[in-house]
């Protein structure tokens, strides 16, 4: 009798052990992943390919664009660097033109290039002419400038009307086919056996 209790509580103490290690194992694993996909995750840096200087009072503004000749629908980065830092230094940005406000925003720190000011990826959504008007405030005073002819080309690629119809063929095709199979079995006219 005893020899039984034992041969089972030994077999449980096996089994135990083999799932406690097959935890650690898959637990071992799983940091690794984390750890190896970390680099990965990462920010890509921002490469400025365009400035231009804009005069703001008493200081020069230099923007810079990370993609250049800027197209319509296509995001990039926009950093706003003025002489000597952005430290202790105010600003806004009012973009004006075919998809533009007007409206002035608080120009922050780009998510990435952490000493300017910028806007992370973002797209202008229609072609033309645009004016980006500057106001800083800062120890030399307050100054105001603008960027005036800031020209967005039409969008890269086909009209979105067209690259969205060919996106939903995949789709029509299959609605097609659930609608021929559902008619041809038809379960709702069949009988429920049992």
């Amino acid at each position: 009798m005893i020899r039984g209790i034992t041969s089972r509580t030994t077999r449980g103490g096996v089994a135990l052990r083999r799932s406690v290690a097959a935890l650690l194992a898959v637990g071992v694993v799983a940091l690794l992943a984390l750890v190896g996909a970390a680099p990965a995750q990462a920010y890509a840096p921002v490469d400025i390919v365009h400035t231009e200087q804009v005069q703001a009072g008493p200081y020069t503004l230099t923007v810079g664009f990370s993609t250049w000749p800027i197209r319509a629908m296509r995001s990039l980065d926009f950093t706003f660097s003025p002489d000597g830092g952005i430290e202790g230094k105010t600003g806004t940005l009012a973009v004006s033109g075919p998809g533009g406000s007007g409206h002035p925003q608080k120009l922050v720190r780009h998510p990435r290039l952490r000493q300017d000011w910028g806007l992370d990826v973002r797209a202008i959504d229609k072609p033309g002419t645009y004016r980006f008007d500057f106001v800083v405030d800062g120890p030399l005073g307050h100054g105001e400038g603008a960027l005036p002819a800031v020209q967005v080309l039409d969008q890269p690629g086909p009209p979105l009307a067209l690259s969205w119809s060919i996106a939903l063929l995949p789709l029509l095709g299959m609605l097609v086919f659930l609608g021929v199979a559902w008619r041809r079995v038809r379960p709702g006219n069949r009988a429920l056996r049992v």
